[in-house]
């Protein structure tokens, strides 16, 4: 929002409206609105509401009390963190990847910029699955690229594909975006899929970025499937990845690229440029994470798997439809069944029940009747969030 509010003061359906056409202005300008409602329920941005495991706690405080936290690292990121990545991701993903390969980055978000500006050059054209976190738009809008959306469909959990892709290539396509697991609509592309978009993006002779931010949490019967693991692929692909989602570790904003060392270089030129080596503290927290016990992530998957059926159960109860969440920790949810539009009914929900989510046209301006749900509060919170928005609905159908 471009203007601050006195407490107690309510953003307006009319200064929503007017962002409403930038998906992360429209979002910030909801979590404006919630943050004056002292009983919100935060069902909206994807920051995990579990605790940062212990043993990563204690190695920040660690590095933080024998000194090392103060010493100068190298801008891509502390060597041992680097071939922690590269190990895990060899072993877990069949990416033959090694230390020279890996850039620990300022968060994800960081990482997508970095590599928009260094991959795109203006008029480049870059196709992006819809709908889609809008945080790609603005850095391919920076780097002077066009964007072209891909649709997904609902009647097949939104997977991506094939043939939507090849058909929205023209010659002046550099690159395809591929989220998978999906912010907003969690879903998994498919191995069939996946695999016929590596064989196309060979054949055009395309870069794929594969963002793999939530590729801990994917529920069976989906399996996730990393694009530079497949045969050939490893050439043209740009992983992104990172310690927030998979071990709650939002705040400490460790993300890393995986791509082959020339392009590794280029993005480490950038970073040198521009914000420099990530905090010390940060990147041996990552370590730990990457090298000690991995049983806090089944763990949490299993907390958000159970989150995820109680919100299915109850949209459903209220006539709401969804995709089929195959991973990350959302519901996409369509709300057309309430007959108001998803816009005016966040607002509704927020402003008179209390609980915060965000419309679909936060993630594409098509998708007007849709809802995101995160499922990043307890089990009882998620059961009073669906009761008021049953009471807000009952008021208004």
């Amino acid at each position: 929002m471009s203007k601050h509010h006195a407490p107690g003061q309510i953003v307006t359906p009319d200064e929503l409206r007017a962002v409403a056409a930038d998906g992360t202005k429209l979002r910030y300008a909801l979590m404006e609105l919630a943050g004056q409602i002292p009983d919100a329920i935060t069902l909206g941005r994807g920051d995990p509401d579990l605790n940062t495991p212990e043993h990563v706690i204690a190695a920040a405080r660690a590095a933080i009390l024998d000194g090392r936290a103060d010493l100068p690292v190298p801008v891509a990121g502390l060597p041992a963190l680097r071939e922690a990545v590269a190990e895990n991701l060899r072993r877990d993903n069949g990416i033959p990847v090694q230390r020279d390969d890996i850039l620990i980055t300022d968060g994800g978000q960081e990482a997508l910029y970095l590599l928009m500006q260094t991959l795109l050059d203006p008029g480049d054209e870059i196709l992006v699955p819809d709908p889609r976190y809008t945080s790609y738009d603005e850095a391919i809008h920076q780097a002077g690229a066009r964007m072209v959306l891909v649709p997904t469909y609902p009647e097949d959990n939104f997977d991506l594909r094939a043939a939507e892709v090849e058909a929205a290539i023209t010659p002046k396509t550099k690159a395809i975006l591929i989220i998978s697991p999906s912010n907003p609509t969690s879903a998994v592309v498919s191995r069939a899929n996946l695999t016929a978009i590596a064989e196309i993006a060979r054949r055009h002779n395309l870069i794929v970025i594969s963002d793999e931010i939530y590729e801990k949490y994917v529920y069976a019967p989906a399996e996730q499937i990393s694009v530079a693991g497949l045969p050939g692929m490893f050439e043209r692909t740009v992983t992104l990845g990172g310690f927030s989602k998979t071990y709650a570790m939002t705040g400490w904003r460790v993300g890393y690229v995986a791509a082959p060392a020339d392009f590794i270089a280029a993005l480490t030129a950038v970073k040198a440029a521009t914000t420099g080596p990530l905090s010390a503290v940060s990147q041996y927290a990552a370590l730990a994470a990457a090298t000690g016990p991995q049983d806090v992530v089944a763990e949490y998957r299993e907390i958000y798997r159970r989150r995820i059926e109680l919100m299915k159960h109850g949209l459903a109860d209220l006539g709401f439809s969804f995709g089929e969440p195959q991973g990350a920790f959302f519901v996409y949810t369509n709300a057309a069944s309430s007959g108001i539009p998803a816009f005016e009914l966040s607002y509704l929900l927020l402003r008179e029940g209390h609980v915060l989510i965000f419309p679909g046209t936060a993630f594409g301006e098509k998708w007007v009747d849709w809802l995101r749900i995160s499922v990043l509060q307890p089990e009882d919170q998620l059961a009073l969030a669906l009761e008021r928005m049953a009471g807000v609905l009952a008021r208004h159908r």
